[in-house]
């Protein structure tokens, strides 16, 4: 099976793409050019330099038993010859020629659209990244991102309160999640018919250079990719910029002038991004309309007089619970007793920093 071999190739760091792409053209599968000679390498246009690590790395690589590591942590392989390799990751200049992944293929088949951003996003950029991700999910819209910390994390885990499909692209090999802290968002994608991803074989440890690699994979999937608060130096800019590399449609989320994190948004837009207020104005981008009529739970009734003068005082934008109690008349003690109860109902959200939002 020619699969052991493109495996095997992977296993050394220094074949990327481009020598993979001379290696097809040159031995036409991947078990003849496992076996060819240096100077059989090196004649099919594998830099000299490459070709010796090749020579002498797979000395070193049992193709067998690395494909039964594969076998033993339940991940299976694509690649770029195989015709279920995503047509729209295909297209772009440097695609991988492996993908491991765990969880549902057809994912892969999907339309898809990518959202980025933060590690540390503001109580504003929670909301957003729930909002936009939940609503697209419930539209049957696969969403792509980095299951990193901050709004990566964010927009994978509304998906799927949203019952919707998410793909996480990684910067490490698939038997080592990171963050670890996303463990168990990682089992849940994959058991709710979504799926993990990653270029880089077993073993591999998620190092930094890894992962502005690894944004061209999450942007090449997907139709357009959507920045939801990034610094000026965030790597979700570089997932923007491989976007617009690959000619894909970019939006930005506008964001308050006075935040550090809105500066990355706030640039692209000054560049000719799509401004986001609302998933609509993506959908409406991508010529796609709305085909459901999303619930909100924003007409709740108020069970008590204490309850209303909350209601009164809070939208779906963060509202703090020390202007709750200027807006509500209440006293703190009255108004942290009754938002605790509203948030048992599922009336509010305390979306953290003591701020809360009417649930949705």
């Amino acid at each position: 099976m020619d699969q052991i071999f493109w495996n095997s190739f992977n296993c050394i760091p220094q074949v990327g793409p481009r020598t993979f792409k001379k290696l097809i053209a040159g031995f036409g599968n991947m078990e003849n050019a496992w076996k060819a000679t240096y100077l059989e390498l090196c004649a099919c246009g594998v830099l000299p330099k490459i070709a010796q690590i090749i020579v002498e790395k797979r000395c070193l690589i049992n193709p067998t038993k690395e494909w039964e590591k594969l076998e033993k942590h339940g991940v299976k392989m694509i690649t770029l010859e195989s015709q279920a390799y995503p047509n729209l990751l295909k297209e772009i200049s440097s695609p991988p020629a492996v993908l491991y992944w765990k969880g549902n293929r057809d994912a892969l088949n999907k339309l898809t659209i990518a959202i980025v951003g933060t590690r540390n996003p503001t109580a504003y950029g929670r909301e957003v990244a729930k909002d936009i991700a939940g609503n697209l999910a419930q539209e049957k819209i696969c969403i792509a991102s980095g299951m990193a910390l901050g709004i990566d994390g964010i927009v994978h885990q509304a998906v799927l309160d949203n019952d919707g499909t998410t793909v996480a692209v990684l910067g490490s090999g698939l038997d080592i999640l990171h963050p670890q802290t996303h463990t168990i968002l990682a089992h849940e994608i994959i058991e709710k018919n979504g799926m993990i991803i990653s270029e880089f074989p077993l073993g591999t440890a998620p190092l930094k250079y890894h992962f502005p690699i690894r944004n061209r994979i999450i942007s090449g999937l997907s139709k357009g990719c959507v920045v939801i608060e990034a610094g000026q130096k965030s790597g979700a800019l570089i997932t923007a910029r491989f976007a617009l590399e690959q000619n894909r449609e970019v939006f930005a989320v506008p964001g308050s002038i006075y935040q550090k994190s809105s500066v990355g948004p706030n640039n692209l837009i000054k560049m000719g991004a799509r401004v986001v207020t609302s998933s609509d104005d993506i959908l409406e981008t991508l010529n796609i309309s709305a085909k459901i009529t999303r619930q909100v739970k924003s007409d709740v009734i108020a069970d008590n007089p204490e309850e209303a003068k909350i209601f009164s005082a809070i939208s779906s934008e963060p509202t703090h619970i020390d202007d709750i109690v200027t807006q509500s008349g209440l006293s703190a003690t009255v108004t942290s007793s009754t938002l605790t109860l509203m948030e048992m109902k599922g009336k509010v959200r305390n979306i953290g920093g003591m701020n809360y939002v009417i649930a949705k």
